[in-house]
């Protein structure tokens, strides 16, 4: 009995013992935690829209003929330059051409008599009501002259403005009326592209701005574009509008028709932007630690964007903050912290990229 009592009072020795030992290493104060640090960087957020546009030129038309007819002459090739006014298409004017030459007639009989009329006035062999019978007769028969003026010119298909000429399917010989098409002329000294953009830009693309077009056939090229016009609604399917830009095009290797990759930069609300790797996630949500007084303070955060390595967030973080981007694993909400410094790395523009926008045309 003597060596068991031994025994026990040998091992609730020891149990105080252990139980001393950790009180004492619970009264030391914590070690500082090594993290680092960087400032919390506020900045707009920049977000790139990209759509595709179609070109088409600035001044165009689809030619027809103005009457029926046969015709005689195509005077155009696919491609010519033509002057505003030049003729395109001639039609048999053979009877148009004989009724002038009649109409010229009876101006030419009606002006004569109403002469004859006007030299006996003077003498009363000659009424007044005649005297008016001839001038209206005048009248009548210049009216007649005119209109055979108009059918014969009606005979001659002219361009409307200067510009190029498209293809034709009409030779001579065809007959055609006036739903039958001749060819198509644009004035493409100037383009416009127009893009459908969403409706969160709308205030930002206004006449006078611009955007950067990249043609499809080119695509090593960009072009500035300027914003002429936008559409005066939202299409409530898509919700999106049409934007309508002009690019110049001297050298003319560009073409009506072309499709073009439009991209515009907005700039959005300033945000705090964190690098990445500050974020922590737990069970309710994400939230980051930033250094007040020497301690590491957890903030709740909301991730409203990112790129290139970095984030936008919402939550309570002002100007002056630093933000825990190495080290956040092991601190918690309240512990001490020391920072370590680091070099400064230059600032980048942050971007946030939209999917395209595919136009109308392939919806």
């Amino acid at each position: 009995m003597h060596q068991l009592d031994l025994r026990k009072f040998a091992l609730t020795s020891i149990c105080l013992l252990l139980a001393a030992c950790a009180n004492a290493e619970d009264e030391r104060p914590a070690e500082e935690v090594p993290v680092i640090a960087q400032e919390v960087r506020f900045v707009p957020e920049l977000s790139q829209v990209e759509a595709i546009g179609t070109a088409r030129a600035a001044t165009s038309a689809e030619l027809y003929p103005e009457t029926a007819g046969r015709v005689t002459r195509v005077l155009f090739r696919a491609g010519d330059y033509v002057r505003g006014g030049a003729a395109l298409l001639q039609l048999d004017d053979r009877s148009e051409r004989l009724d002038v030459e009649a109409a010229r007639v009876s101006v030419r009989e009606a002006n004569q008599l109403l002469g004859r009329y006007r030299r006996i006035e003077d003498t009363g062999a000659i009424s007044e009501s005649q005297i008016e019978a001839g001038e209206t007769a005048l009248a009548a028969a210049q009216v007649a002259l005119r209109q055979a003026q108009t059918a014969l010119a009606d005979r001659t298909v002219r361009a409307p403005f200067s510009g190029h000429v498209g293809l034709t399917e009409i030779d001579v010989g065809d007959r055609v009326n006036d739903a039958t098409p001749i060819t198509q002329i644009d004035q493409r000294g100037t383009l416009y592209v127009d893009f459908p953009a969403p409706e969160e830009v709308f205030a930002n693309l206004s006449p006078g701005g611009t955007v950067e077009v990249t043609p499809f056939a080119e695509p090593e090229r960009t072009i500035e574009a300027e914003v002429v016009a936008t559409d005066n609604r939202v299409s409530q399917n898509s919700r999106d509008f049409i934007v309508r830009t002009a690019i110049a095009n001297p050298d003319d290797k560009l073409r009506p028709g072309m499709s073009f990759r439009v991209q515009f930069t907005q700039r959005g609300t300033m945000r705090p932007s964190v690098p990445e790797q500050a974020i922590v996630w737990g069970g309710e949500g994400s939230h980051l630690f930033l250094v007040r007084d020497g301690k590491a303070l957890r903030v709740p955060v909301t991730i409203t964007s990112r790129r290139d390595g970095r984030v936008f967030v919402d939550g309570r973080i002002t100007r002056n903050d630093r933000v825990i981007v190495e080290g956040v694993q092991k601190v918690r909400d309240g512990q001490d912290i020391r920072v370590v410094p680091q070099a400064r790395q230059p600032e980048q523009d942050v971007r946030v990229n939209t999917a395209p926008t595919r136009g109308r045309d392939g919806d």
